[in-house]
């Protein structure tokens, strides 16, 4: 196993594990800061381990981000579904 699966890997153990701690903003401060480490590992585990080891990893991140892109999505769809006047 490549030390950028390990990396992965160990971000979906701690994603996990900041999930089960209460939280009073309902986990928004620790969505950023595993945003903020999950997004260079994401690109590494591209570079170094190929196309379906990244596509497995961004589903994992997907699931645990559900939320984040359901309001991200929405966002979008609004922003493409206003009418210009």
């Amino acid at each position: 196993m490549s030390l950028t699966l390990s990396a992965a890997c160990c971000w979906i153990i701690l994603a996990a594990i900041l999930a089960a701690i209460p939280s009073n903003d309902n986990h928004w401060r620790r969505a950023y800061f595993l945003m903020l480490i999950g997004a260079p590992i994401l690109v590494m585990v591209y570079w170094n381990d190929g196309i379906l080891f990244g596509l497995a990893f961004t589903a994992a991140a997907a699931s645990v981000f559900r939320w984040p892109l359901r309001y991200l999505w929405a966002w979008i769809v609004r922003q493409f579904a206003r009418r210009p006047e």
